[in-house]
């Protein structure tokens, strides 16, 4: 009797042994593969238990394992794969033991999608809309509330969910195209199961989109139908933080993951010269790259491998599912430099046609311009990063706007071009969702504004405008209120501002203000891509040109509250025709002596023969 006791106990207790190193497997990111993709080697990182240890084998030999590494924590484990040049699309059996144990997973390889609308990249012959989806429009009132999310739908907050979503999007692309727009860059898409984060920059899954604002397959199909109208689309992409309750903070994979952590963590500086400065000290930049932007979003350490494959590995992935035509980065001096000129180089090296603007939030030229890849002002690094913003014309237009300099300052900046590796790809704009609106920033005043704007459209660079300005949208420096919905795009809404008979007279003054310059950059190609010429605004009256070889068009901008007399003799052979056609306007007018400018006037002139 009591040998069969002990072997029952025994036996019972090798049992609960083996149960107790059951292999689970929850997900594997990324979910699936391409065929023919230039990157073939891809680092799988699988969650689940009791996952040290294990033993990984490929059921075919076009899908080969190379290795598998332990995770510091058994809940993951880290398998690379190599994929036969000539693999086929179909699923894929991955077998995993650890002896006690074993499971299995699929992993779909897929065919890529053979469009030539995709991966198009964007240049100066674009412009960008800018929209805060939760604030645009709301195409799908049904996903408003979804069981299990933090953050509740309340139209009424300021800074809480208004259930904007991608099909609202979807119903105003015809909206977009009619007003002259090319280009879309959406604020993050990506689950932000957080407070206080309609914003989209705190995820916590990076391969979903928000329930809230739809699914994967529903932005995959915005991308589609985008494409179908001539629209790119631009993927606002982060690589510098997460969400506090990103599910890696209750199981982080391994120590390193994030930077400090959240009981001690560095708090992030803002010296974003620190990695141009010759004389900085290291902690500066530690403080810089290492430092936690708000304590609400945990600072990822790209200086770990694994960190490091995981985001270059998603950020592809986003690109082919969904076809994208561009990145704008997120806080892109903020993350460590190495990497960043690493997950460059990897997304161009795939997409050679694509392009990628970083947001380096400076005006001071000289620190802006390192940052730009190929740079001649620095060898510490080359960022690989095709285009930049331009903060530093953002700047002096906003200085313009707010009384606090004159049209000179915006002639000094882009005389500094000469520090850009290419100027021409520099995305310029006078306000986004993180600063005060145009309208905001002229106090209303739209004759005033309505000269940064066409400054704006008619300058170098790839102008970007942001959702509302068409219509004079005016906001408040907090974000909740800079951030307001667009009046029409929500059920309930009172006045509709999609619609011309919806919009109130100096809504529609703005609007087809904007519609019309829109065109006449649209019609006259030297707009987009011709040289720039200009001359200094000694009177606050700056004259400009744009030339390539299918014509020559010349911008005059009156600065002040003052009529102004311009002597056509003073630009040497600028003015080479007695008639010009007033693209605004569209009369002829004489210009071969003089040009009588009104108060705030705008002049985009083209010579008739």
């Amino acid at each position: 009797m009591r040998r069969w006791l002990m072997s029952w106990l025994l036996l019972l207790l090798f049992a609960a042994s083996a149960y107790g190193q059951q292999i689970i497997i929850d997900k594997m990111e990324p979910p699936n593969w391409w065929c023919g993709m230039n990157k073939s080697e891809i680092q799988l990182m699988v969650y689940g238990e009791n996952l040290s240890n294990v033993d990984v084998k490929s059921t075919s030999k076009m899908f080969s394992v190379t290795s598998v590494e332990d995770a510091e924590n058994s809940d993951y484990c880290f398998v690379n794969i190599k994929l036969d040049e000539e693999i086929t699309p179909g699923e894929y059996k991955l077998e995993i033991s650890n002896g006690a144990s074993d499971a299995s997973i699929n992993f779909p390889i897929l065919k890529r999608k053979s469009d030539e609308n995709r991966y198009r990249g964007f240049d100066q012959q674009d412009v960008i809309y800018l929209i805060t989806p939760d604030r645009f429009s709301d195409g799908d009132p049904g996903n408003n509330t979804v069981d299990g999310y933090l953050d509740e739908y309340d139209r009424s907050n300021p800074y809480g969910r208004h259930g904007g979503d991608i099909q609202g999007i979807i119903n105003k692309l015809d909206y977009l195209v009619d007003l002259g727009i090319t280009t879309i860059w959406i604020n993050p898409l990506v689950e932000n199961d957080t407070r206080f984060s309609y914003h989209g920059y705190a995820a916590t899954d990076f391969y979903n989109i928000d329930a809230r604002f739809g699914s994967n397959e529903l932005y995959r199909e915005f991308v589609d139908q985008a494409h179908s109208r001539g629209l790119k689309v631009i993927l606002d992409h982060v690589s510098n933080h997460m969400s506090i309750d990103h599910p890696w903070m209750n199981s982080l994979p391994q120590d390193d993951w994030i930077n400090g952590s959240k009981e001690s963590h560095l708090n992030a500086h803002h010296d974003k010269m620190a990695y141009t400065d010759p004389y900085t000290a290291h902690n500066t930049i530690d403080y810089l790259s290492k430092g936690w932007f708000v304590n609400s979003m945990p600072d990822l350490n790209q200086r770990n491998s694994f960190v490091a494959n995981y985001i270059i590995q998603n950020t592809i992935w986003w690109v082919e599912y969904s076809g994208v035509d561009g990145i704008r980065e997120d806080t892109y001096p903020y993350v460590d430099q190495e990497f960043m000129a690493e997950w460059a180089k990897a997304v161009m090296t795939e997409y050679p046609e694509f392009n990628i603007v970083g947001e380096v939030w400076t005006g001071t030229t000289a620190f802006l311009a390192p940052y730009q890849g190929n740079s001649k002002l620095i060898d510490k690094f080359n960022s690989n990063l095709p285009a930049i913003t331009d903060f530093g014309l953002r700047d002096v237009l906003y200085g313009y706007l707010k009384g606090e300099n004159g049209l000179y300052d915006i002639y000094k900046v882009l005389a500094k071009d000469y520090l850009y590796a290419d100027p021409s790809n520099l995305v310029t704009f006078i306000d986004n969702h993180d600063i005060e609106r145009i309208m905001y920033a002229a106090d209303t005043n739209w004759t005033k504004a309505r000269t940064a704007l066409a400054i704006l459209l008619t300058t170098r660079g790839i102008p970007q405008i942001l959702y509302g300005t068409e219509i004079g949208m005016i906001g408040a420096p907090e974000h909740g209120l800079l951030r307001a919905d667009f009046p029409g795009g929500f059920p309930g809404d009172k006045k509709n501002a999609f619609s011309e008979n919806g919009r109130s007279e100096n809504q529609n003054r703005v609007y087809d203000f904007i519609k019309r310059l829109l065109n006449i950059r649209k019609l006259n190609s030297c707009l987009q891509n011709g040289d720039l010429i200009h001359y200094p605004p000694g009177t606050d009256v700056y004259v400009y040109s744009r030339r390539n070889d299918k014509g020559r068009v010349i911008v005059i901008i009156n600065g002040t509250d003052k009529g102004a007399l311009l002597n056509t003799a003073e630009y040497g052979d600028l003015f080479q025709s007695p008639v010009y056609i007033d693209q605004l306007g569209g009369t002829e007018q004489d210009y071969s002596k003089k040009i009588i400018l009104a108060p705030y006037d705008i002049k985009i002139i083209k010579a008739k023969y």
